[in-house]
């Protein structure tokens, strides 16, 4: 007998106790094989799939907590508001105000995209221009892509930290603020540097380092797991 504290839906059971679950679970949970009717049913819910690990996890829309970057990473397993990396992809290169590298990219899905990137450029989604030895990824939008391309210039000309190494208080309140609003627990000073870049702020990865390092933020760099991507 289900008690009155308990949901009676299945659905809600499996993920307030799992948050993400693959096919099998849903079955499982379900009562059923029928693909079909785990899809209607997780269609009525709203759900996401993962963007990794072949697509093969789900989650429901309110349960999924992401990121300022619409993302979501739980035992690995990455999601996207977006659904697919290829949008993804899409919208954060339109987003970024002085376009994005193919590492900066990666950092922030935290996959391997460069076979993604070049289809998406392939397919006119994204353009992309030779830029200081790499290629930067911009908008298809010619006026966008003109002005992620000088934002872009600007940074190579910003010099936040001068031949003394004193820091801007601009740019340290920046990276203040944005290691606070981190949900992680492990804070990597590449991704808050990308993440600090493609909102505008020119600022390099040394330099987040020194505001750690001077403001005695404890940072724990684990190395970044690239699992499978689905386009």
């Amino acid at each position: 007998m289900t008690s009155a504290a308990q949901p009676r839906n299945p659905l809600t059971r499996l993920f307030q106790r799992r948050q993400i679950a693959d096919i099998e679970q849903l079955f499982a949970a379900l009562d059923t094989r029928s693909r079909m009717t785990v899809f209607r049913r997780l269609s009525k819910e709203g759900y996401f799939s993962s963007y990794s690990h072949g697509g093969r996890y789900y989650t429901l829309r309110d349960i999924s907590a992401f990121d300022p970057d619409g993302l979501w990473e739980h035992r690995g397993v990455l999601f996207s508001r977006d659904g697919t990396l290829t949008r993804t992809l899409v919208r954060l290169v339109d987003e970024a105000d002085a376009g994005q590298f193919h590492r900066e990219l990666q950092l922030r899905v935290r996959l391997r995209v460069h076979n993604t990137l070049i289809a998406l450029v392939a397919d006119h989604r994204l353009g992309r221009e030779l830029f200081a030895g790499e290629y930067l990824y911009i908008s298809t939008d010619a006026a966008r892509a003109e002005a992620q391309l000088a934002r872009r210039t600007q940074f190579g000309q910003a010099a936040s930290v001068t031949a003394s190494g004193e820091l801007s208080p601009a740019l340290v309140i920046e990276v203040l603020v944005e290691i606070i609003h981190d949900t992680t627990v492990q804070i990597d000073a590449t991704q808050v540097a990308a993440r600090l870049v493609a909102r505008g702020v020119p600022v390099t990865t040394a330099q987040v380092e020194e505001v750690c390092r001077r403001h005695r933020v404890t940072k724990k760099k684990a190395p970044p797991r690239f699992p499978r991507s689905r386009r």
